[in-house]
Formats: C-alpha cells, sequence, structure tokens
C-alpha cells in the first residue's frame, strides 16, 4: 500500500521568541510556509517607536508572506487568508482565533501549548507549573476548538523541571521540545494518519491564570517552598514584588533569585537581617536568602552591590 503524502500548505500564527523557533524549525524541515500572520506593532519606548513583533522581524528576514490583522473576524483579513489557499494552519503563542479561522484549512487548526494538557491551560503555563512547584511539565499539540486550549489532542513531550529552575531556563527547553513536537505533529499530518485523544471533560486540571500586578505580589507568610517557587517562577519576566520598608521609605521592589536557609528562629515574618554580604528574610521554618534584586529606578543587581552603598535600616522589613 502507497503511503500518503499529502503537500502541505501551512499558515504560521505567532507573536514572541518562543513563535520564532517553531517557525524556523518549520523552515528548515522545508516546509511550505504560504502565510505568517502576527500581532500589530506597538509603540514601545518613550519616542513611542513602533515595535514589530519577534515573528515579524525573523518572517521579514526569510521573506515571508505576513498579515497583521487587529481584528481577526474582518471581512477583508478572511479574504486575504482564504487567498494564500492554506491547507493546515499552526498557531503558536498567538491569541483566540475565532471559528471562521480555525475552521478554514483542509487539514486543520494545531496549536503548540507549553504544558501537559489539560493541565495549566491558559495564558502563563511556564510560570504556573514553576510556582505551583510542579516536578514535570512538557508540551502538547492539538486541534483548535471553541475553547481555550480544549481541543483533541494529537502528541505530548514530557520534560522534568529542575528544581532550581527559572521560568526563563524552562521556557528555553520547553521552545526547543516544542519545534521537534511541531515537526513530528506536521509529519504525521502529511502522512494522513493522526489520530486524535479528546481531552477528558471534567478533569479537575489547574489553571495558567493571566500574571499581573496582584498573583506576582509575593507573600512572606507561605512555605518557604511556596515563597522560593513563587520567586523562580516569576523570573526573569515579569518578576515577583513586594515592598520593602526600609525606615520612612516603603519600595515597591523585584526579585529575580533566593536561596532557601531551613532554620528555626522565633523573628516576625518578614524581620530582615543583612552583613556586608547578605539580606535574609524570616520566614516560616526558615530565611530567604536574597541574591538579585532591582529597586524602583535601578538595574538588577547582585544583593553583595547593593549593600555596597546602600544602607538597609535596622528595622527595615519586607511587606
Amino acid at each position: 500500500m502507497k503511503e500518503t503524502h499529502r503537500e502541505l500548505r501551512i499558515v504560521f500564527m505567532g507573536t514572541p521568541d518562543f513563535a520564532v523557533t517553531q517557525l524556523k524549525a518549520l523552515l528548515e524541515n522545508h516546509c511550505t510556509i504560504v502565510g505568517v500572520i502576527t500581532a500589530p506593532d506597538k509603540p514601545a519606548g518613550r519616542g513611542r517607536k513602533l515595535n514589530e513583533s519577534a515573528v515579524k522581524v525573523f518572517a521579514k528576514e526569510k521573506g515571508l508572506n505576513i498579515l497583521q490583522p487587529t481584528n481577526l473576524k474582518d471581512a477583508t483579513f478572511l479574504d486575504e487568508l482564504r487567498a494564500l489557499n492554506a491547507n493546515l494552519q499552526i498557531v503558536v503563542a498567538f491569541r483566540m482565533l475565532p471559528k471562521a479561522v480555525w475552521q478554514m484549512p483542509e487539514y486543520g487548526t494545531f496549536n503548540l501549548h507549553a504544558s501537559l494538557l489539560p493541565n495549566y491551560r491558559g495564558a502563563a503555563p511556564i510560570n504556573w507549573a514553576i510556582i505551583n512547584g510542579e516536578t514535570k511539565t512538557g508540551v502538547s499539540t492539538f486541534f483548535i476548538d471553541e475553547k481555550i486550549d480544549t481541543g483533541a489532542m494529537i502528541l505530548q513531550e514530557e520534560l522534568t523541571i529542575d528544581p532550581h529552575e527559572n521560568a526563563g531556563s524552562l521556557h528555553d527547553k520547553l521552545m526547543h521540545l516544542g519545534s521537534d513536537l511541531i515537526i513530528k505533529t506536521v509529519n504525521l499530518i502529511a502522512k494522513g494518519n493522526v489520530s486524535t485523544t479528546p481531552q477528558p471533560e471534567n478533569a479537575i486540571s489547574k489553571t495558567a491564570y493571566k500574571l499581573n500586578k496582584e498573583n506576582c505580589k509575593i507573600d512572606w507568610n507561605v512555605s518557604i517552598n511556596a515563597i522560593h517557587n513563587h520567586i523562580r517562577g516569576l523570573s526573569p519576566y515579569p518578576a515577583a514584588w513586594c515592598l520593602f520598608q526600609n525606615g520612612d521609605a516603603a519600595l515597591d521592589i523585584k526579585i529575580y533569585s533566593v536561596e532557601k536557609e531551613l532554620e528555626s528562629h522565633n523573628l516576625t515574618i518578614g524581620t530582615i537581617i543583612t552583613t556586608k554580604k547578605e539580606l535574609k528574610v524570616a520566614v516560616k521554618n526558615g530565611y530567604i536568602s536574597i541574591l538579585n534584586i532591582k529597586l524602583p529606578g535601578k538595574k538588577t543587581m547582585d544583593i553583595k552591590s547593593l549593600l555596597n552603598g546602600y544602607e538597609v535600616k535596622a528595622d527595615a522589613k519586607m511587606l
């Protein structure tokens, strides 16, 4: 029996660096990319200069056809998309698609998501896996349906989370694992032998909520492990933050890396202990030793550099 080989004409949809790696892998594997859909340029910085997405910058370098719709339901955009005559669409770190878009190609629209679905559906799966102290995560490909990250699964690949890993290093590992999974998924579709597994309808799954100022704030009253996981799960971006009360000043600071020190003490939670080389915060069952910190209007620095020229008052505390 002759093996099927479909000639795929792919539209790729994505915006950040994470998606660039996947688009690069598709091109390196000689996939035909007939169009790239990415976010519109946004004003950024003091000069409000228009900033192009990482995917747009890369797609321009490669001479690919780029569309940047503001409204995915707009009739003109839908006509332009149809005119590309794609038979497969691939979505990586983009936005929710209307049915008119994801239903368009003959072989469907699949998404790469940086979690082991059905867990961590949503906007920030990499961060929440670390914040919640998971020991493993992974990447999943699935066909898009009406809801967010609920479609029938195609493939999954698992990865161990290192206990000292931060969101940045895990992001990079999953990015490369994801590009392998995308190529495997495309090959299955090209051969016409994709089998899918429905995601369990009523599975109790953990959610990857959108990150905001409130859920990035450090709660010094939770367990020492939870604080450690929270800080590394938000590093380097958007970064965990708290209020640093130093004398009369209440500073909004960001903390990027810490170490745990398990030790009994009778200090009030949030009390700060400093030497010339270290700054520790008293928490339940020990101390959180801060390694990298950012004060308002300053660049990120290691704690030794900060303590070299900055006075921490005797009654300073973290709130």
